[in-house]
């Protein structure tokens, strides 16, 4: 299936409340788009909605947790009989902070020894499982329909994972893997996989980054790469590209010698306003 230009008719977007979320929905809107956008926060996707329509899009939105099997299996299915979807896009990701751990010491850049327990499982819900709850409901139709694209939004610390997110970085690597499998599981159905690994962008989860951000990109900026990307069905979109080299290189060096380069790295990261 060659793709090329804005091609898709009906979307599927998660995590469409803010950040990059907000900035994809909004370039991805043109008139004769249809666009599903569902997130946490009711305000802010409504927000996002406007936006969208004003592009020419026709839009609705819903309040949604990833994180529930049988509401999204419910909600998607009946979207795709609506409206079949052609392009899902499962962006909704967290990330959480270190927390003072009663004992423990920490170093100069503010990192407390360990995440608190039960952070993996946490982020596991909705980084991996969530995305795995957008796609699957909508598997069966699209691959009925031989057309479609299935994008996983992950991030560059799944390629070299970052000491001071142990969880997030597990759970992107372990996003990246899902879907170079699905990737190869759909080969000859005409559907593609694309993943995107990206670095910093601007956003509320990035502000609770405190420390380094280097090469860190407006959401404006990532949403026009990944549209881009999804444009002609790229199997990996990476930016920024000095980061995703840095990663690559990170993730391949003799461990010792890789923990040493990503130290200037560290951060503390600033627990998530729940």
């Amino acid at each position: 299936m060659r793709m090329k230009g804005r091609w898709w008719r009906s979307v599927v977007l998660t995590g469409a409340s803010g950040g990059i979320g907000r900035a994809l929905a909004v370039e991805l809107a043109s008139n004769g788009v249809t666009m599903l956008l569902l997130g946490r926060d009711e305000m802010r996707l409504e927000a996002t909605a406007m936006l969208a329509r004003q592009a020419g899009a026709e839009v609705r939105w819903a309040r949604a947790d990833v994180r529930d099997a049988h509401a999204m299996t419910e909600l998607l299915g009946a979207a795709d009989r609506e409206a079949p979807v052609d392009l899902v896009i499962a962006n909704a990701g967290r990330s959480d902070g270190t927390r003072p751990i009663a004992g423990g010491v920490e170093d100069g850049a503010g990192r407390s020894a360990l995440e608190p327990p039960g952070t993996l499982a946490s982020l596991a819900a909705t980084n991996l499982v969530g995305a795995a709850n957008t796609v699957e409901p909508l598997l069966e139709g699209m691959r009925s329909r031989r057309h479609g694209c299935i994008v996983l939004v992950g991030s560059l610390a799944g390629t070299r994972p970052l000491p001071d997110m142990p969880a997030y970085s597990a759970t992107k690597a372990g996003l990246r893997a899902w879907g170079t499998a699905l990737r190869g599981a759909l080969r000859g159905t005409g559907l593609r996989v694309s993943i995107v690994t990206a670095g910093f962008v601007t956003s509320p989860m990035s502000a609770r980054h405190l420390g380094p951000r280097p090469f860190e990109m407006s959401a404006e900026a990532a949403a026009r790469r990944m549209r881009r990307g999804i444009e002609r069905g790229a199997p990996l979109v990476t930016f920024p590209a000095p980061l995703a080299a840095l990663a690559w290189c990170g993730a391949r060096l003799p461990a010792a010698l890789s923990d040493f380069a990503i130290r200037p790295f560290g951060a503390r990261i600033a627990p998530e306003d729940r």
